[in-house]
């Protein structure tokens, strides 16, 4: 039977009032009791509390890009069908009726697999299917999932479509109605543990989301729902729990622990504020840590008011670990009391897949790998992004002219046709490859891997300047005649390669051997030097143009168009209607990287 959102709004999460969720693990628990003062019996309760993070759609081991199983240098293994059968060890160590499993978001974007069933055959649709990580997540039997920025990319109808085939709650105590300014989710979840010959255990979790989400699916969101920090939201809630008699209190987070943001001063709210939270408000014992992508099996914060440690963990995402809180009670002076909290990792590569949920999902996997291997043209030659961060790739350059081309078509008969068009492209993923000979659905998918959408927006040539200096940025400094190490030529300041953008329509150098904020030279359009003050219509990504990456002017600038339409799906469509992909249909030479005016490469 499905979550009931509406049921629990009504009843607690709006009011404040009651317990929500109370439902009664039915079980054995008091550890071996222990002499205390007087020689009275202390009792003690072991809890384990199981969490997961950034599963993006992961069910199998399986790589859809490469139609093959996972494999990676490290010996990974992905999916919930391996974080299952870890998910039924520590039952069966534990006691099913010891344990909470829970995940702290990012679940339905982020494969083939999702993808499916947002677009192609989409759970929204009438009679249509229940998701795949509904399905799977059900079987498992997860207590209560944290809602992700990822969540929000398909819309909120889909969201709550499938919110509404959970047999768990979606948290989100910072996802706020913008109107009334209540929970438009339920922000906690309780559940209460029976103990042999003591008090029960009561046990509350808060979910808390990323504030990006205002700025990356603004689309989506804007005038609908808004989203305050996580550390304020944490302050208001941890009390009532605690009021409300919870004597444990988990908070799953969508939020890294690093206290930094990508989107610059657009929010006043940090990005990954896991550990800010920790530290500043009391009350709490363990936090689950997501979005960042990192593993990190214990990290103790000190919260400043009481001087107590908070345990943070964050399991890799995609399942390929599992994070136990393991949580030792004892029950003194007629209370329950955290004693201590230890966290350690599973590896999901140390098992096999549970059968239980490989046969429940096989047809959707099935379906899924036949969609993404249908052939959709025929390339020339081969095309890869292995060298794309740091010279001009022809692969890169196929975004950008798909993205030029549908919109000058979008703008054909407005007051912009005649402006030029620049397009923006990332070098997302270092291993893409569209092989010569027959290019499928999944060639063109693993190029593009995110589900963005594209957006016109109106720079100056000043403008496109500084966006350009910005995106240098990512290239460490390195002197004219010293040897060149691509392994460390790029990232520079941790940047990730997706904050990384080509600009095609022009030609521009890029100085390594400067410091960053001067290394764009020799910029020219149209063979003479760059016009600051000439307009030009920007093609960007939804996420740079909401402010993603938290680049320059791009999105305070005016928006003269968007669609709903992803990129992945747009290239699919250019290389279906040209039916031949030959590089001198869209490959251009617009920059590369020199050292005192001599090129690098």
């Amino acid at each position: 039977m499905a979550f009931d959102r509406r049921k629990f709004l009504k009843r607690s999460a709006v009011t404040g009032a009651g317990v929500a969720l109370a439902g009664t693990a039915a079980a054995p628990a008091a550890q071996a009791a222990e002499a205390g003062r007087g020689g009275k019996p202390v009792k003690r309760y072991a809890l384990t509390v199981m969490g997961t993070t950034d599963l993006h759609g992961h069910v199998f081991n399986w790589d859809y890009f490469k139609n093959a199983e996972y494999t990676d240098a490290a010996g990974n293994a992905q999916g919930l069908a391996r974080v299952s059968t870890l998910v039924n060890q520590v039952r069966e160590e534990k006691g099913r009726h010891n344990t909470l499993l829970l995940d702290a978001g990012d679940t339905i974007q982020g494969t083939p697999l999702t993808y499916y069933y947002a677009k192609v055959d989409p759970i929204t649709a009438e009679g249509g299917p229940v998701h795949p990580m509904a399905q799977a997540m059900n079987a498992i039997g997860y207590d209560a999932v944290a809602l992700g920025n990822h969540e929000f990319n398909y819309g909120i109808e889909t969201l709550r479509r499938f919110e509404e085939q959970c047999d768990f709650p979606l948290l989100g105590a910072n996802a706020l109605d913008a109107r009334t300014l209540k929970p438009a989710f339920p922000p906690y979840f309780m559940k209460t543990f029976r103990v042999k010959g003591a008090p029960p255990v009561k046990v509350a979790v808060l979910g808390l989301t990323n504030p990006g989400i205002a700025i990356w699916d603004k689309a989506y969101v804007q005038g609908k729902l808004t989203f305050p920090g996580l550390e304020e939201q944490a302050a208001k809630w941890v009390p009532k729990l605690r009021s409300m008699g919870a004597d444990v209190v988990v908070v799953s987070a969508h939020s890294g622990s690093s206290g930094t943001s990508s989107y610059g001063d657009q929010l006043p709210h940090v990005e990954n504020a896991a550990a800010n939270v920790a530290r500043q408000v009391p009350g709490i014992d363990a936090i689950l840590v997501g979005h960042a992508h990192q593993e990190i099996e214990e990290l103790r914060v000190t919260n400043e008011e009481t001087g107590r440690d908070v345990v943070l963990s964050e399991p890799l995402c995609y399942a390929e670990r599992l994070t136990l809180f393991d949580i030792e009670l004892v029950f003194a002076r007629g209370r329950w009391t955290v004693e201590s909290v230890k966290a350690s990792l599973r590896d999901a590569a140390t098992v096999e897949d549970d059968p239980a949920v490989t046969k429940l999902l096989s047809d959707e996997h099935a379906q899924v790998v036949a969609y993404v291997n249908q052939v959709v043209g025929t390339a020339t030659e081969t095309l890869t992004t292995t060298e794309a961060r740091y010279k001009d790739a022809p692969i890169i350059d196929l975004i950008a002219k798909v993205q030029e081309d549908v919109v000058k078509a979008a703008l054909a008969g407005t007051e912009y046709a005649s402006l030029p068009v620049l397009s923006q492209a990332s070098p997302f993923s270092r291993t893409a490859r569209i092989p010569a000979g027959e290019v499928t659905i999944r060639d063109l998918s693993s190029l593009y891997v995110y589900d963005n959408t594209l957006v016109a927006k109106l720079m100056t040539g000043a403008q496109v300047r500084a966006y350009l200096e910005y995106s240098a940025e990512y290239f460490v400094q390195t002197a004219a005649g010293t040897p060149v190490d691509v392994a460390k030529l790029t990232n520079a300041g941790n940047r990730p390669d997706y904050n990384y953008d080509y600009v095609s329509g022009l030609a521009y150098d890029i100085d390594i051997a400067r410091p960053a904020g001067s290394r764009i030279q020799n910029i020219t359009f149209g063979g003479a030097p760059l016009d600051d003050a000439q307009q030009f219509v920007f093609a960007v990504n939804n996420y740079r143009a909401n402010g993603g990456g938290a680049f320059p002017h791009v999105a305070s600038a005016k928006e003269l168009w968007a669609e709903s339409t992803e990129i992945r799906t747009r290239i699919a469509e250019w290389v279906t209607a040209k039916g031949v992909l030959d590089p001198k249909d869209f490959a251009s030479a617009d920059w590369r990287l020199t050292r005192e005016g001599t090129p690098v490469f």
